[in-house]
């Protein structure tokens, strides 16, 4: 794809990176993107129950997640709104980048994990909405203001004082901090591409040829990393179809819907809110110690999150 041609395409997508429209319909994908980012909360708590090794566990994430997205394929009426052109092969070509993305995504964060803590490769995962934003403002040219920016970075803030008390910096850990930035890098790429199919492409079409490609992908990388992929109990599986069913049905989709409502610099930045509901449902389900500074990181999230809304919004 030549850079004009990426240009011509992504600018297809400039009339929905403002909240334009009906207030009810923006309304309805803010609680989209929000219910979407609790659903995917789940995510780090069903691959530690997981039974199989990360890799594994994300390619039943998405192999468990296909007949849900078949169907609503099957059913849906809403195809690309152009007909086969030169527009209709550059979709195809963000959708293998889309599912790439994410596949590449979630096997360098479980691979970061190894080298640094968990704590670090969340954080600088979640490093995210500043590659977005800036890759919105540049090429979807979206409206980024101060006050979007001081939401942001009050977002960021919390989010490094939700996870302090385990963030372990030294040179030892540089190179799994380096897979987490990278992490972030990759699913900047990954909100980007879907932001800019949901102009002209349904929910279902998108997320359903999406997810198996990047189905495709993480089979290849759990191959090659000569993980085991099947479970062996019933409950290891039932953790694989929560985890497919709640996390990329539910999360993924949601967010996929909302992204064609919402910009994607805003909805990067809402995505924080994941680590504070993860950090309550590791504390409820798995036993483990939730402060008073976790909850202050948690307040200053929602208070980021908030302030971006305001300055989005206006």
């Amino acid at each position: 794809m030549q850079f004009s041609q990426f240009l011509s395409f992504t600018q297809t997508s400039v009339d929905s990176t403002t909240f334009s429209g009906s207030k009810q319909s923006h309304q309805m994908a803010f609680a989209a993107l929000i219910l979407g980012a609790l659903c995917i909360a789940f995510a780090p708590i069903f691959v530690r129950l997981s039974e199989l090794p990360p890799t594994a566990t994300a390619f039943h994430r998405m192999l468990l997640a296909l007949p849900l997205f078949s169907f609503l394929v099957i059913k849906d009426k809403g195809k690309p709104e152009k007909p086969l052109s030169t527009t209709s092969r550059q979709q195809l070509r963000w959708l293998i980048l889309s599912g790439f993305l994410f596949a590449v995504d979630l096997a360098v964060w479980h691979w970061s994990i190894t080298y640094t803590s968990v704590a670090n490769a969340t954080l600088f995962g979640n490093f995210a909405p500043i590659f977005v934003t800036a890759a919105a403002w540049l090429f979807l040219k979206e409206r980024i203001t101060t006050q979007f920016i001081l939401g942001m970075v009050l977002a960021l803030a919390g989010a490094a004082l939700l996870m302090q008390a385990s963030l372990d910096f030294g040179p030892s850990r540089l190179f799994g901090d380096f897979l987490g930035i990278i992490t972030a890098i990759f699913y900047s790429g990954y909100i980007l591409a879907v932001k800019v199919l949901r102009r002209s492409m349904s929910t279902p079409t998108l997320m359903g040829y999406s997810t198996f490609i990047t189905c495709i992908v993480l089979f290849v990388l759990t191959i090659l990393a000569g993980e085991s992929i099947i479970p062996w109990s019933l409950s290891g599986w039932l953790i694989l179809v929560a985890l497919a069913w709640i996390s990329q049905f539910g999360g993924q989709g949601l967010i996929a819907y909302a992204l064609a409502h919402l910009p994607a610099s805003f909805s990067s930045v809402s995505l924080l809110i994941q680590p504070v509901a993860a950090a309550i449902l590791a504390w409820l389900i798995l036993d483990e110690a939730l402060t008073w500074w976790q909850g202050l990181g948690g307040i200053i999230i929602l208070a980021g999150i908030a302030l971006a809304r305001k300055a989005t919004a206006e």
